[in-house]
């Protein structure tokens, strides 16, 4: 079965069309990159599909792992396990990154049936991922994002999704504003979640991250629809030639 699957999907944002008619299956196991012009509509897939306020399903659907998600509340796609790296993530003054971490733990817990996580099993799996991601604990005691540089903010994120285990990662242009050192340990964290069971959809501008996340599929997005797919080649060539041939097709 595939993890997600997305069927015709048409989507509007303040009134206007924005996704006009976008298909694509990711099987478990799977990266998938999403890649296209500024305004294409990339951004806006991923606030749909994790259920963002303010973005209308007007026409087809999605479903992950079979289920219709368009009856689920934000939260609840979350703890079923999607879950989105944004491009800018938001600070949340007054809560401890610690605080914030071991909270959405439980609330997934809770929506499986299962009981809190114990405070030290919890604290020996925060540690063994602060390692992998070089995060010190000066880091995660601050309020969640708060006072972070960009590169913080994105290893922030990548120790989130290593601690939730999530079954699908979007990934919305997580290479914004990273230099190469914090580009190279984000890319990591990512890689080390790569299994038969996980899928990834990686939104980006720019083919240098895909030196580092390696897809199996990229895919242009231009007018609100995919407008050609390929291996990861299909990333070099966009790297030579640009988009505009592929916006004058969707024009």
């Amino acid at each position: 079965m595939p993890l997600i699957e997305i069927q015709d999907l048409h989507a509007t944002v303040d009134g206007k069309e924005i996704i006009k008619g976008l298909s694509l299956t990711i099987n478990p196991g799977e990266v998938h990159a999403l890649m296209g012009p500024n305004g294409a509509g990339k951004s806006t897939l991923s606030n749909v599909i994790a259920g963002r306020e303010g973005y209308e399903v007007t026409g087809g659907r999605v479903l992950f792992d079979g289920r219709d998600i368009a009856d689920m509340e934000a939260d609840e796609r979350a703890t079923a396990g999607i879950f989105l790296a944004f491009q800018y993530p938001v600070e949340i003054p007054g809560v401890a990154t610690t605080t914030f971490l071991k909270a959405a733990m439980n609330a997934k817990r809770r929506a499986h049936g299962e009981g809190e996580i114990d405070a030290m099993q919890f604290l020996k799996l925060l540690r063994a991922q602060q390692k992998e991601l070089d995060i010190p604990d000066e880091m995660i005691k601050r309020p969640v994002n708060m006072g972070y540089s960009g590169g913080e903010k994105k290893r922030a994120e990548a120790l989130q999704m290593a601690m939730l285990q999530p079954r699908f990662c979007i990934l919305d242009e997580t290479d914004s504003g990273l230099d190469i050192d914090a580009l190279k340990v984000v890319s990591d964290g990512v890689n080390k979640l790569r299994t038969a069971e996980r899928g990834f959809l990686v939104i980006t501008h720019y083919q240098r991250l895909l030196n580092y996340i390696v897809p199996d599929f990229v895919h242009v997005f231009a007018g609100g629809r995919i407008v050609k797919s390929g291996g990861k080649e299909l990333a070099l060539e966009l790297e030579e030639k640009g988009y505009a041939e592929f916006a004058e097709q969707a024009a």
